[in-house]
């Protein structure tokens, strides 16, 4: 039988994120997938107490961490990846089509100083591709329709599926970013949901359904196609399409989110420093729209 990741997640409160130090219990070898830089938004001081928590499990647990995998350019917290690659070595990658991600926010932010080659990334994943953790072998699923970037990695029988799905009482994914699409976000999950019944599922996020007292973020395919309050068996794609499109009209944007994708599309790195050495985020203004008429 191939062997089976050790898994230890660890949950960010403020930003409902679940990050993973996933390891060959063979080779000691490890990724840390999704991992969260500690960031105020209302004094702009960042922190790498999460990062630092991670990190010390892997020393205790006497792990070479190789990569730091992204799920997707994430749109509620800002990355640790830099502070991991400069601590451990490992290199960082996301999906090859974090370029469209890069190319749509671009403009938006006139973020001049972006290539959007994908280069700050030390690699970009293709779907179907296979690459190591030691002597586990991982497959990248690309998964679009929450962004057109978002991937799942499969590893033994553990799929890291990012924002794509949450647990079956909560649902799915919105998928009203520029470049979201709703009716990609269903083919994804069916394509995930098509895997066995008893594969686990590790989620990047949970808000706590109503009702529920605990946070969680592992079910199984079987769980999600049984009772996912979206996606069940049984949802068509078009009642799925009219149901994500009229539940995304109505949402809230994430607190962080201007900060997140300045930040995430880079990699993690920050905007170049000013004369001072400070870096700054941008922050679009929409100008007032006065009604017709008005003075």
């Amino acid at each position: 039988m191939a062997p089976q990741p050790q898994i230890r997640a660890f949950f960010d409160e403020p930003t409902f994120t679940v990050s993973y130090l996933v390891s060959d219990p063979v080779t000691r070898r490890a990724a840390i997938i999704d991992p969260v830089l500690d960031f105020d938004l209302a004094s702009g001081e960042a922190d790498v107490r999460s990062a630092e928590a991670i990190l010390a499990a892997a020393r205790e647990e006497g792990l070479t961490v190789e990569w730091v995998l992204e799920t997707h350019a994430h749109a509620d917290h800002l990355s640790a990846a830099p502070f991991l690659k400069a601590e451990t070595g490992a290199k960082i990658g996301i999906g090859e089509h974090i370029r469209d991600v890069q190319k749509i926010f671009r403009p938006m932010f006139l973020a001049d100083d972006l290539k959007t080659d994908g280069s700050d990334f030390d690699r970009l994943f293709a779907d179907g591709e296979r690459f190591a953790i030691g002597e586990l072998e991982v497959e990248v699923m690309h998964v679009p329709g929450h962004t057109p970037a978002d991937l799942a990695y499969r590893i033994g029988d553990a799929v890291f599926v990012g924002d794509t799905l949450f647990m079956p009482d909560y649902g799915t994914a919105r998928a009203d970013f520029p470049g979201g699409d709703a009716r990609q976000l269903y083919r994804s999950i069916r394509r995930l949901l098509a895997l066995p019944e008893e594969t686990r599922l590790f989620l990047c996020h949970d808000y706590k359904a109503p009702g529920r007292e605990d946070y969680r973020w592992e079910t199984t395919v079987g769980e999600e196609r049984r009772a996912n309050v979206h996606v069940h068996d049984g949802v068509s794609e078009d009642e799925f399409v009219a149901m994500r499109e009229a539940r995304d009209t109505g949402l809230a944007v994430p607190r962080l989110l201007l900060p997140s994708i300045q930040v995430n599309i880079r990699a993690g790195r920050l905007p170049p420093a000013e004369a001072n050495g400070v870096s700054y985020l941008r922050l679009p203004v929409k100008p007032v729209r006065r009604p017709v008429g008005s003075k």
